[in-house]
């Protein structure tokens, strides 16, 4: 695509021309954005967010669990102990990503000490002879890594205790258990994240419409694209015309790809996940819990529903959170509308989305089952993970809305994905984003392949300045021990997470 006729920030959104509109005012259109602004800073940008704040829907700090998705403790990545391939690509990724934010750091792009990031261990914890043995089958692949070399393995009660007192203390049978710890693991906030590097995308030039609610894209025959919605403080209708569109809109992007008429989505789906969480800010209760400790998902429970007792740190405040608990709503976003997901559907997505009903039964016993859950039932699941738990500290809350996808498959004719997955239009002018997990963890990584994908030919005028931000990109930071322990040392000083 050529940008050869870029317009300054200042031009008025209304009749002018602009460089890039980014759709959605999340980590992924913050990350895109960021970049671009150090890659082309001529380059006009427009963020338009239809809530009145920036990070308003899944990237908000309650509405995920704010683990920085490395590969350590997420089990649901590594289903065959023996095969540790995705949790070794999204350790990668999620180290690239911590060189990304330490060089806007260093650059002064993004506040320091970063307050968005936390130091805190990452942990699993099984319990009975199966899981244990997976577990330790789990550990010994891992270890022939450099990305995992530092994890920790222990069946002693004792030790565990002493990893997480919580876990152990009032737990009378005790009974096969085990755990893993990896002290070098992150609570990151992705709100605070997002929003700062907003900032930092405005300063360069940017500019942001919050209340700002996309209906249409259409392409017009130069090739630029019409962005066209309302604007929700006053009702007035907005227009807006693009050289290149990022849809990232958390669960409105299918809808939105679908009305840009590429037919890289004919036939998707989608199929809205919410999620619950137990939550206490409890200061005696806090302070003796410093880890986000993963296990086993229930049987037919979906693969990101794997239950987990997380700290957290939200604007300085600790917390800890247990879930999630799943939910179902029509809804695609959080502050989305009933009739949200009927707008989805299609002729050609109508197959995919009966399949997908048809081969998860299990999936849809356990939704039913944690939809009719009484709050007891949910205590009970929190008490396994922490036996002295008491109901008076902990309230429950809503998370984010997810909108798992959905695609065509020539055998199963649809099959429900659980990943992130970039979507671009053939012709490089517009690209969205869909999926959930690890997402917000790897956005850097992922901006990466959709810079590739859609400006091939800034590929060499962009490489250095990329090489410069993601060193990792160049030389694989798991090339060997010593590369890795010095980006997290690096990395780390720089974040404030060393």
């Amino acid at each position: 695509m050529d940008h050869s006729e870029s317009v300054s920030a200042g031009t008025g959104i209304d009749h002018g021309v602009v460089d890039v509109v980014l759709i959605g005012g999340g980590i992924m259109s913050a990350t895109l954005g960021a970049l671009l602004a150090r890659l082309q800073p001529d380059w006009s940008i427009v963020v338009l967010e239809r809530l009145g704040e920036i990070a308003g829907e899944s990237s908000g700090p309650w509405n995920n669990a704010g683990t920085g998705h490395a590969g350590l403790c997420e089990l649901n990545y590594m289903p065959d102990p023996g095969d540790s391939a995705k949790a070794e690509a999204i350790g990668r990724q999620f180290h690239l990503s911590r060189q990304f934010w330490a060089a806007l750091v260093e650059g002064g792009d993004l506040p320091t000490p970063a307050p968005f990031i936390n130091s805190t261990p990452h942990m699993d914890v099984v319990f009975g002879d199966r899981d244990v043995d997976y577990l330790r089958q789990r550990f010994a692949t891992l270890q022939r890594s450099p990305l995992f070399s530092a994890m920790l393995y222990t069946e002693d009660p004792d030790v565990i205790r002493q990893w997480a007192p919580l876990l152990m203390d009032g737990r009378t049978d005790i009974g096969p258990i085990a755990a893993t710890r990896y002290e070098a693991g992150t609570d990151v906030d992705f709100g605070a994240l997002a929003q700062a590097l907003v900032h930092a995308m405005t300063d360069r030039g940017a500019q942001v419409r919050l209340r700002h609610d996309v209906t249409r894209l259409a392409r017009g025959a130069d090739g630029l694209w019409t962005v066209t919605g309302r604007d929700r403080s006053g009702g007035k209708r907005f227009r807006l015309r693009s050289r290149f569109v990022f849809v990232g809109a958390g669960g409105y992007a299918l809808k939105l790809l679908q009305k840009a008429k590429i037919p890289e989505v004919r036939g998707y789906a989608v199929f809205p996940l919410g999620a619950q969480f137990l939550r206490t800010s409890n200061p005696d209760v806090v302070a003796q819990h410093d880890a986000k400790v993963y296990s086993q998902a229930s049987v037919g429970a979906p693969p990101m529903s794997v239950p987990h007792l997380d700290k957290r740190v939200i604007g300085g405040s600790p917390s800890l959170m247990f879930g999630p608990y799943a939910t179902f709503s029509t809804r695609l976003l959080r502050h989305g509308r009933l009739v949200d997901l009927f707008t989805t559907i299609r002729l050609r997505n109508i197959a995919p989305l009966l399949a997908v009903g048809a081969q998860n039964l299990p999936l849809v016993r356990y939704l039913l089952g944690e939809l009719l859950a009484s709050r007891k039932r949910k205590f009970a699941q929190l008490k396994r993970f922490y036996p002295d738990s008491d109901p008076v500290d902990w309230e429950l809350v809503q998370a984010g809305q997810r909108a798992q996808l959905i695609k065509p498959d020539p055998r199963r004719v649809g099959v429900l994905t659980f990943g992130t997955e970039l979507v671009t239009g053939a012709d490089g002018t517009i690209a969205g984003l869909l999926g959930a997990s690890p997402g917000a963890s790897i956005a850097p990584s992922v901006m990466i392949d959709l810079l590739a994908t859609c400006f091939p030919e800034r590929h060499e005028q962009w490489e250095p300045t990329l090489h410069e931000l993601m060193p990792a990109i160049e030389t694989r930071v798991d090339a060997d021990q010593h590369t890795i322990d010095s980006n997290l040392d690096r990395t780390g000083r720089i974040l404030g997470v060393a």
